[in-house]
């Protein structure tokens, strides 16, 4: 089969025993190097999109997508719901209401995150029901005032489903100070536990008692809550749904919350993905000393090329099909092992644990209790089309030194 003289020959040296067995170790680092670098950047992303994708569905399935707020309280949310339901990417419109203050118990305080919520429609919107550990959700009552507190706070509290805790919210007042402090007795019915944050800033009480405690009628909310198909376009869904209804409302969504923590989750990946494509670098410019060293080696059959009518574009192209071709082989390998070891990490710790004894994801310390991953396509691509072009770009220099070389000097010295 034809094959130009290049590629013909750029391979031959990459299979050949070498009579330099140093310049072959070096080859065969680079390439294991290059190979340990793309493996490693294909299992961090991937952790890190497994921690990204956790935090996504943990927080971002307690806290709302996109609310419709009453400049007033809002008099009948059914209305407003059905108007946002006619928005295709909403898939729920539920009830809501959210007051801030402080909890007290036994002498001890702690700052809280009300959300006045409709137990009944509540699971349309929010994953709480699926992670309570203690009591129910839909032991809420109207006038109750029974409460569904994190995990964190209850165990900060030491509380049990049947306690009585105190909750301390502002009032606006005719007072000097403009502000008074009023004071509920609320009963814990229920502990929740998603492995987040909010385990420790956040309590349901139903929406009809949050009404009561802003001396609002029981009808009357807050907010709508929406749940949208795309997280990322629940700001333009939300403006777009309140702009519809009028001056009276107004939209509010999850990146004001918690916008600058994913944010701060991007931002990091794409910092670590920098600084692990330096270790890539750093093996694929091995190659640049190997190709250095076979060139010295190769001098003579350089110079014998060169007698018999082979150009320097084809000396330079000979080298650089051999330095590609290390560079293509690690990254495969580099990507293949990637994969395999990313779709099998949590196994893999798992199966350390066992061995050691140790856990080394506590639940108790750390919000999740295994290491998640999430391979991603593009990150794949990403990175072992980084390893290609940085192998290329490494072999230009070398192959072309090699096409400087001129035949009398070569066989004289050689």
């Amino acid at each position: 089969m034809f094959r130009p003289l290049s590629i013909f020959i750029g391979t031959r040296y990459t299979r050949a025993k070498r009579r330099n067995r140093f310049v072959s170790f070096i080859s065969m680092t680079s390439m294991i190097g290059l190979a340990l670098g793309v493996l490693a950047m294909i299992v961090v992303l991937s952790v890190m999109n497994g921690f990204q994708r956790e935090m996504s569905s943990r927080i971002l399935g307690m806290v709302p997508h996109a609310t419709i707020v009453g400049v007033k309280p809002i008099d009948d949310w059914q209305p407003v719901a059905a108007a946002a339901m006619k928005n295709p990417e909403v898939t729920a419109a539920v009830p809501f209401t959210e007051m801030e203050g402080m909890l007290s118990y036994k002498g001890l305080m702690q700052p809280i995150q009300i959300s006045g919520v409709d137990p009944a429609q509540e699971g349309k919107v929010s994953i709480v029901a699926q992670h309570i550990v203690q009591g129910r959700l839909d032991a809420l009552k109207p006038g109750e005032f029974g409460v569904v507190l994190g995990e964190i706070t209850a165990r900060r509290f030491r509380l049990n489903v049947g306690d009585k805790i105190t909750l301390i919210v502002p009032e606006v007042s005719t007072a000097p100070g403009g502000i008074t402090p009023r004071m509920q007795r609320l009963n814990v019915v229920g502990v929740f536990k998603v492995g987040a944050e909010l385990d420790g800033s956040m309590g349901l009480i139903h929406v009809a008692d949050a009404a009561q405690m802003q001396h609002w009628e029981p009808n009357q909310v807050q907010s709508v809550r929406l749940a949208v198909k795309d997280l990322y376009a629940a700001p333009k869904v939300s403006s777009d749904i309140a702009a519809g209804l009028g001056a009276e409302f107004k939209a509010d969504d999850w990146t004001h919350t918690q916008g600058s923590l994913f944010s701060a989750m991007k931002m990091e990946k794409t910092m670590i993905g920098l600084l692990l494509l330096m270790i890539v670098a750093v093996a694929a410019f091995n190659i640049i000393a190997t190709l250095i060293m076979v060139v010295n080696d190769k001098g003579a059959d350089i110079a014998i090329l060169r007698t018999i009518g082979a150009t320097p574009r084809q000396i330079m192209a000979i080298f650089m099909v051999q330095g590609t071709v290390i560079g293509i082989v690690g990254t495969l390998i580099g990507g293949v092992l990637g994969v395999i070891a990313a779709l099998n990490v949590s196994e893999l710790v798992g199966w350390m644990e066992r061995v050691t004894g140790q856990h080394i994801f506590s639940s108790d310390v750390y919000f999740v209790s295994n290491l998640p991953s999430e391979l991603q396509g593009g990150d794949v691509l990403l990175i072992c089309s980084a390893g290609f072009i940085l192998s290329f770009l490494a072999t230009v220099y070398p192959a072309w030194r090699a096409a400087k070389i001129e035949p009398a000097h070569a066989l004289r010295y050689s």
